[in-house]
């Protein structure tokens, strides 16, 4: 075992000392060790249960035989830390929280890892950690939060934000925003549509590294509570058995991956996670085979905010594993895939029926012949663009309108509250990218803004920075190159006409390539809003969006 080099021997005495002052038996140093990575918090609503969480995990370890030994990750409220400066310190976390688990593990000689995230980053951060640490590891997340009601309607935080929205046009009343504030997030849990971290849970599930449940069974059932204990029970299995992170996240469970992604419609910010949680791997994930695989993987679910149902409605439908034996009837997955159940995956979704098919549709009835997310080329996007095709209202999936150009979120924001975004325009946010932001923040607060005045069916907006998967309508995000490394969206002027063409897969701007070259000579790169602590070293180091904003050493 790994914690022998800890535990064992004479040299190990100063180390048991201080395994002793733990209030550790001798029983319990013979035993593996199974580190349990908490993300436990109290300022995170999807966090605030992940105490119980973790003391269910500890009990199915021990009941197989392993010493569980709880340690910290942090964790980011991505809605709390929306629209202000703390948006910037979102996506960076990712790094944070593997770096920081790596260090846990290796330096006190882990068996073992049982993941406990929940939230957006946080998932795809212990994912990363786990794929380089690479011992054997099993993910239990805290669960989603049931749907709020309001009057007699589920509803949601995307519904929150659009609140505002409505009320700045005067479509609902103080009154009105006041009662969705108090409804729209009933109860603990990752808030309740497809928003990334379910998106994340969910592909968690689908990647094998977490077992049956894991992205849909809400935060507040006793069920999941049960998850946390054969958590416990399975990581012990997988270490017997010697499977490992790498084992199970190959190439072929990334493209169950992708496939899900499409057929679930995940959050547009799958396409900075999966292919970073890939780069630990070692699989090179390229966002090219998106388009691939969505063209012959059919959308099955319209889950908030894309349509009328939530997390807990998939869950009653059958779950994640229900939706992969839809798909499967089309031979889309690779289902001899290990996965962390120590099962292959065509042996977990066996018998796993479709309950509810407005829920799942059947293949036979799909929302769309093709998957939820797409990928964007054109002289406006040289590298890639994401949209999540799912949540575009038809009419808007070819577009053609003027720019209305804005160097950050807030300009963009007051332009739209204060009336001066009109039907056909096209919003861009630039020099909001991995590295101009820095950080890449998510556009939640304009997008909602955007749908809440009623313009979502007749108004795009186009970034460098990214989506919540809150977001909806046309919102085309990761534009690569970004503003700040001179991209041609930083070239963009007031009034262009930039065509959208989600169909095929086309964005452009009506600008001749001599005048955009004419105007690349003229443009200078703009300072660093960041030049001092870790966002300033992450806007140094990051990659590009199209390769998942990792961190290049």
């Amino acid at each position: 075992m790994k914690s022998d080099s800890v535990k064992k021997g004479m040299q190990q005495a100063p180390h048991r000392s201080l395994f002793n002052a733990l209030g550790m038996t001798e029983e319990e140093m013979e035993r593996p060790l199974i580190g349990i990575v908490s993300s436990y918090n109290e300022i995170v609503p999807g966090h605030m249960n992940l105490d119980k969480i973790v003391d269910a995990v500890k009990m199915g370890v021990a009941m197989a035989g392993g010493t569980p030994v709880m340690v910290p990750a942090i964790a980011v409220c991505d809605g709390i830390a929306m629209g202000h400066i703390g948006m910037k310190y979102s996506l960076v976390t990712r790094d944070l929280v593997a770096d920081s688990t790596e260090c846990l593990a290796r330096a006190h000689a882990f068996d073992a890892l049982v993941m406990v995230p929940n939230c957006d980053k946080n998932v795809p951060g212990l994912l990363m950690a786990a794929a380089r640490i690479n011992i054997p590891t099993v993910f239990v997340s805290g669960g989603p939060m049931l749907a709020g009601r309001v009057q007699g309607h589920k509803t949601s935080l995307s519904s929150m934000f659009e609140a505002v929205g409505a009320y700045t046009a005067g479509k609902m009343t103080e009154e009105d925003v006041k009662e969705y504030e108090q409804k729209a997030c009933p109860t603990c849990g990752s808030c309740s549509g497809m928003y990334t971290a379910n998106s994340m849970n969910c592909l968690t599930e689908v990647l094998g590294m977490g077992l049956k449940g894991n992205g849909t069974i809400p935060a507040v059932y006793s069920e999941r509570l049960k998850l946390a204990k054969h958590a416990g029970m399975a990581v012990m299995e997988l270490l017997k058995k010697n499977i490992c992170p790498r084992d199970i996240m190959s190439e072929k469970a990334f493209r169950n991956a992708l496939t899900m992604d499409m057929a679930l419609g995940c959050s547009t910010n799958s396409m900075l996670h999966l292919p970073a949680i890939a780069h630990e791997a070692g699989v090179d994930l390229n966002l090219e085979l998106a388009n691939e695989i969505s063209a012959k993987t059919p959308n099955l679910c319209h889950l908030a905010p894309a349509g009328p149902t939530y997390i807990e409605d998939l869950y009653e439908a059958g779950g994640i594993y229900a939706v992969m034996n839809e798909i499967s009837k089309l031979g889309l997955l690779e289902l001899d895939c290990i996965t962390a159940t120590g099962k292959t995956v065509g042996e977990n979704i066996k018998g796993c029926i479709n309950k509810d098919p407005e829920v799942i549709r059947p293949v036979e009835n799909p929302y769309s012949s093709t998957g939820g997310i797409a990928i964007l080329k054109g002289n406006l996007a040289p590298d890639s663009a994401v949209v999540k095709r799912s949540a575009v209202a038809p009419e808007m999936l070819k577009h053609e309108g003027p720019a209305r150009v804005f160097d950050c979120e807030e300009d963009a924001i007051e332009a739209i509250k204060g009336g001066k975004i009109v039907a056909g325009d096209v919003v861009v946010i630039r020099y909001e990218g991995p590295k101009g932001g820095p950080g890449m923040r998510e556009m939640l607060n304009p997008t909602s803004a955007i749908a809440g005045m009623g313009l979502g069916s007749t108004v795009a907006l186009i970034t460098d920075g990214r989506f919540s998967g809150a977001s909806r309508g046309a919102s085309i995000g990761h534009t690569c190159p970004e503003a700040a490394v001179g991209g041609p969206i930083a070239l963009v002027e007031e009034g262009d006409i930039i065509s959208i063409d989600i169909d095929n897969h086309r964005l452009d701007v009506k600008v001749s390539d001599e005048e955009m070259a004419a105007r690349k000579e003229k443009w200078q790169p703009r300072k660093p809003l960041v030049t001092s602590g870790y966002l300033a070293r992450y806007a140094a180091m990051a990659a590009p969006a199209s390769r998942g904003a990792i961190l290049e050493i």
